[in-house]
C-alpha cells in the first residue's frame, strides 16, 4: 500500500508513521485484505498526512470498447472502476487501520455484467447464471478495520474485521496486483483463486513473523447477489487459513485453504473446499518494473466433482510510459450451458492466451492516462464448437486513468 517511484503525490509533510498496518515490514508488502505483494512492489496513488495520521488514495477508471468473438460473443463499451482510501495512526502500543473501497460498476457496467467469452460465475438477476459475461463488482468492495501490535522487533499479532472485507485466502485479487492491475479484464479462474476479496463479513486473525505470516478468517462465504448497491449482512459460515512468506524483497509466495458455504447463489445447497497456490516475482531496475504471477485453485464442490484453474500473468512498464502485459490461462469449466442443453454440466478444458499494451499519453493533475489495447485467442474441446465458433477471437481497446 506504498510507492517507491517518485510518482507518487504528498500532501505536506509526511508522518513519522509509515510503517505497515499489519506488521514491522515494508508497506509495499501490504496488498488487497490481508494479503502480500512482494517488497519490491510499486504502489500508486497519493499519500498524505494529517496529525497523527497517515493517509493513502488510490483508483482507477477504464474506459473499454469490448468485442468477445464467435457465435456467443457480443460487444459492449463499459467502465471498470475502483476508489480507495484508506488511514492509519499509532494507537496505544499497536497501529489502528481503516479502509475502504467503493466502485461505481453497478452503473458503469450493470447487472449484466460485461461481455466475456467462458467467464462464469455469480447471476446477475437472482434467477439465471452469469456465462459469457463478467460481474460487476458492489458499490462497497471494503470497509474495514486494523489493529496490529508487535511483538518483539520482527513480531506483530492484527486482526482484520470488515464488512465487505477480503478473507484469508488466494493471492491478492487480480486488480491490486501489480501483474494484473492493467489487463482490462478478469482472469477466467476468478472464482477458482480471488474471488472473496468481496465478502460481507470478515473477522481475521493473524501473526506475522519476519518474513511470514499466518492468518485465518471465519466469513461469509456466499457471493456477491443481485443487488450490488446495498451491504449484505450474513452468519459468517466459512473458515480460511493461508501461509505467506516472502523469502526475498522479490518474492511472494502463498498458500492457502478455504471451506466456503453455499458461495453460488444460484446453488444454495453446495458449499466448496477451495485451495490455492501462488507465486508472485517482481523485478525492478531504474524506472521499469516487471511482475510475473503464477496461480492456481482448485474448487472441490461437495456435492460435486473438483475443477481446476491456473494462470500466468506478467506485466512490465518501462520508463512509467510503455506497458506490455500477457496472461496464460486453463480452467475447467462445467457451468456454460442451461440445464436441458445436450452438454450441460460437461466440464471442458478452455485454454486463454491474452496479450496486450498500453502507452502513457498524458498526467494530468497527478492522473497517469493511458490508452491501451488487448487480443485474446482461445483453444477447447471440439464439442463447443457449434456454440462458440471455431475460432473465437476477443479484444478490448480502453482508455484508463488512474491516482
Amino acid at each position: 500500500m506504498s510507492g517507491k517511484h517518485g510518482e507518487d503525490q504528498h500532501d505536506g509533510m509526511p508522518s513519522q508513521h509509515q510503517h505497515a498496518l499489519l506488521g514491522p515490514y515494508s508497506p509495499a508488502r501490504e496488498s488487497s485484505g490481508t494479503s502480500w505483494v512482494p517488497d519490491a512492489s510499486p504502489m500508486h496513488g497519493r499519500h498524505f498526512a494529517r496529525g497523527d495520521w497517515s493517509f493513502m488514495l488510490h483508483g482507477f477508471a477504464t474506459l473499454v470498447y469490448d468485442d468477445q468473438g464467435g457465435d456467443r460473443g457480443d460487444e459492449d463499451v463499459f467502465s471498470a472502476n475502483m476508489l480507495m482510501l484508506h488511514g492509519s495512526r499509532p494507537l496505544g502500543a499497536g497501529t489502528f487501520g481503516l479502509r475502504g473501497m467503493f466502485s461505481l460498476e453497478p452503473e458503469t457496467i450493470g447487472d449484466d455484467g460485461y461481455p466475456l467469452l467462458f467467464q462464469t460465475g455469480e447471476t446477475g438477476d437472482g434467477k439465471t447464471p452469469l456465462v459469457d459475461a463478467q460481474h460487476p463488482h458492489d458499490l462497497f468492495m471494503e470497509l474495514a478495520a486494523t489493529y496490529s501490535l508487535p511483538i518483539g522487533e520482527e513480531r506483530s499479532a492484527f486482526v482484520y474485521l470488515g464488512l465487505p472485507g477480503e478473507p484469508a485466502l488466494g493471492p491478492p485479487t487480480f486488480m491490486h496486483r501489480f501483474s494484473g492491475m492493467e489487463i482490462p479484464e478478469a482472469p477466467l479462474g476468478h472464482h477458482w483463486l480471488d474471488s472473496t476479496h468481496i465478502s460481507f463479513g470478515v473477522a481475521t486473525l493473524g501473526v506475522t513473523w519476519g518474513r511470514f505470516k499466518l492468518d485465518a478468517s471465519l466469513f461469509n462465504g456466499r457471493e456477491p447477489d443481485e443487488q450490488r448497491w446495498n451491504i449484505e449482512t450474513e452468519a459468517l459460515d466459512s473458515r480460511s487459513v493461508r501461509l505467506s512468506f516472502n523469502p526475498t524483497s522479490e518474492w511472494a509466495l502463498q498458500a492457502s485453504y478455504g471451506d466456503l458455504h453455499a458461495p453460488e447463489q444460484l446453488e444454495p445447497d453446495v458449499d466448496v473446499g477451495r485451495t490455492t497456490l501462488s507465486a508472485i516475482h517482481h523485478r525492478s531496475w531504474g524506472e521499469n518494473d516487471w511482475q510475473t504471477t503464477f496461480a492456481a485453485g482448485w474448487n472441490d464442490k461437495q456435492p460435486g466433482d473438483t475443477t481446476d484453474a491456473f494462470l500466468i500473468e506478467s506485466t512490465v512498464t518501462l520508463e512509467h510510459v510503455h506497458t506490455i502485459f500477457a496472461r496464460l490461462e486453463r480452467g475447467e469449466k462445467d457451468e456454460l450451458f442451461d440445464a436441458g442443453h445436450p452438454l450441460a454440466g460437461s466440464s471442458f478444458d478452455i485454454d486463454k492466451l491474452s496479450l496486450g499494451y498500453a502507452r502513457r499519453i498524458a498526467m494530468l493533475r497527478g492522473v497517469d492516462i493511458a490508452l491501451g489495447a488487448l487480443g485474446s485467442v482461445y483453444r477447447f474441446d471440439d464439442a463447443l464448437e457449434p456454440d462458440y465458433g471455431e475460432h473465437p477471437r476477443s479484444f478490448m481497446v480502453f482508455l484508463r486513468g488512474r491516482l
